[in-house]
């Protein structure tokens, strides 16, 4: 990952103030001045001084999660539901590993998040004391940047830049680690590093814009390839615009779900592995591809070098490290999304060229391959369809609570995630959030969580697995303790669903480690962390257990008895043809 724009630190200001402050002390008054409002962390031995300090600082409102990875899940739930960044703490040594999962997360998914976290005193650095590692060597690889304090009075500039960096460009994650001698020093002086001007990414050179309107004019069959750079370049609301004024059709990736509503007239569904049938035909088939902040990851194209062969390519994106490093582009535009996107007028107010026969194609396809819910698919389920179920769910919460936006919806990795992808309303991405590039199990419940606390007027939802909700299930505590009311629908199959499809369809049945038939009753696990919970076992129970899942006001489980024979299709298998779709 790249930033756009290089830091060349200007000249610090040092500040005398008589009345001496710790490093804690300052550490946290700099957050606070950010803005921030709420720190997910877990204390120890490194990070103590701050946690000392923390009661003092009301305004930071602190969560106790029951795991650090729970912790920087949470904060990556929290930054995708609101738009600001994340601030999660740790302490050393197993405090700070047990993040480096979330912090992959956030750098893959590009999530602004800052993380904080203690370290050994600076006398002991380097020697294997207890509980000390190189958390900054060992993340340098998946963090935006990182510091090692070695003066208290940095803190205050430091903390400035941390959250400016995080959120600038394309955002991800920053470190901060703090060592405990640094937390409990004084200091009268204030390094006050000079604020950087907000930097507002400059839109495509006006030829390029010209180049990218001229394929628009020309080409018979455009398709828009949508990702989750738009909403991250906040250009939601412009691409929704153009899409109006130029009736192309477009798809869109895991993370641009919702970019545009999952029932607009032009929107084909999500492209690549489990995409349906409607959009990876049209890639397959369109002669322009305009690509909006989407960067050509495996799971979206298949075999890279027969995605989209016919289509030239009009390449936008925040980051110009992405511009044709997989793909080569006839147009690249980099910078702000928003801008590119109101600059393009490819009919300068005229008409747009007759493209209906290509739409024509796209929406019959769409049509023809709409899923029936009530149909051979459903029925050939001996128990509850979760496709139907999951469908049935989001139509249910967008309509009860239809004075409010949809329901959010964040959920684990593995079938249950592609399904919720597949069948579940969004109005906006932020309806949808889920681990894309790291594909990480055990995100969906402490996500879910963070979202609910970012956005407390929303409902959410976190859709698990069997498999998945055993990664974190002590945030289960963190529910109860802060009352949070979270909605968790655990799809239980008895099996890691994903990996048994693959070892059916790929590995001749060879069900290898797969088998999780010895799965205790979830619900009396959630009851005895005093969260409400019941299980539906039968189609017949599933319309009363979707009620009373969205009727219910504090946290509430609901245990829901699945197939373990049922797979997710399509399917493209790995190194083919995303038109290569494989069907039950």
């Amino acid at each position: 990952m790249t930033t756009a724009t290089q830091f060349d630190r200007q000249e610090t200001e040092i500040i005398a103030d008589r009345a001496p402050k710790s490093g804690s002390k300052l550490l946290l008054e700099s957050i606070a001045a950010q803005g921030v409002d709420l720190i997910f962390g877990y204390p120890g031995g490194a990070i103590m001084p701050v946690y000392d300090e923390l009661p003092n600082y009301p305004q930071l409102r602190h969560i106790l999660c029951r795991h650090e990875q729970g912790c920087g899940m949470a904060a990556i739930g929290y930054a995708r539901a609101t738009g600001k960044v994340g601030t999660a703490f740790a302490t050393s040594g197993p405090g700070a590993t047990n993040l480096v999962t979330a912090i992959a997360d956030a750098y893959l998914d590009s999530v602004p998040v800052v993380f904080v976290t203690g370290q050994v005193p600076t006398n002991l650095m380097g020697t294997d004391a207890f509980q000390e590692v190189d958390i900054i060597g060992i993340t340098m690889p998946i963090v935006k940047h990182s510091y090692i304090v070695r003066d208290p009075a940095d803190l205050p500039g430091m903390i400035a830049e941390a959250y400016f960096i995080a959120a600038e460009g394309r955002p991800g994650p920053v470190l901060i680690d703090i060592p405990k001698d640094v937390q409990n020093a004084l200091t009268t002086d204030r390094h006050k590093w000079r604020p950087y001007p907000k930097q507002k990414p400059e839109m495509g050179q006006s030829e390029d814009i010209a180049k990218a309107e001229q394929l628009m004019r020309e080409a018979k069959k455009p398709l828009f390839y949508i990702g989750g750079g738009v909403a991250q370049g906040d250009g939601v609301a412009e691409l929704r615009e153009l899409v109006e004024r130029t009736q192309i059709p477009g798809v869109s990736t895991l993370k641009g779900l919702g970019s545009l509503p999952s029932d607009h007239p032009n929107y084909l569904g999500m492209l690549g592995m489990h995409g349906l049938r409607a959009a990876n035909y049209a890639v397959q088939e369109c002669d322009l591809l305009i690509v909006v902040g989407a960067r050509f990851d495996d799971r979206a194209t298949g075999k890279l070098d027969t995605f989209a062969p016919d289509a030239k390519v009009i390449h936008m994106d925040i980051d110009i490290a992405e511009i044709n490093k997989l793909r080569r582009v006839n147009v690249g535009l980099d910078g702000s999304l928003k801008k590119n996107l109101a600059a393009l007028d490819p009919f300068d107010g005229g008409a747009a060229p007759d493209i209906s026969d290509w739409t024509e194609l796209c929406y019959s396809r769409r049509a023809m391959h709409e899923w029936d819910y009530e149909g051979a698919q459903a029925k050939a389920s001996p128990g509850i369809y979760a496709p139907k179920l999951l469908h049935d769910l989001s139509r249910r919460a967008d309509a009860m609570f239809k004075d409010e936006s949809a329901a959010i919806f964040t959920c684990d990795v593995g079938q249950h995630q592609m399904w919720v992808a597949q069948h579940c309303y969004f109005d906006e991405p932020k309806d949808h959030i889920t681990s894309g590039g790291l594909g990480t199990m055990g995100f969906g419940l402490p996500a879910g969580l963070g979202a609910k606390l970012g956005a407390p007027e929303r409902t959410v939802i976190t859709v698990s697995g069997d498999g998945s909700i055993m990664m974190n299930i002590q945030e289960l505590a963190t529910l109860h303790r802060y009352g949070i009311p979270l909605k968790i629908v655990l799809l239980d199959n008895s099996v890691l669903g994903m990996v048994r499809q693959w070892q059916e369809v790929f590995f001749d049945k060879n069900y290898s480690e797969t088998n999780l038939d010895d799965n205790p009753d979830f619900a009396l696990v959630a009851k005895a962390f005093q969260i409400d919970a019941f299980t539906v076992n039968t189609a017949d129970e599933m319309d009363a257990g979707i009620d009373r899942l969205l009727s219910t006001d504090g946290p509430v489980l609901m245990h829901v008895k699945i197939d373990p024979n049922e797979n997710v299709w399509p399917l493209v298998p790995p190194g083919r043809s995303n038109a290569d779709m494989m069907e039950r």
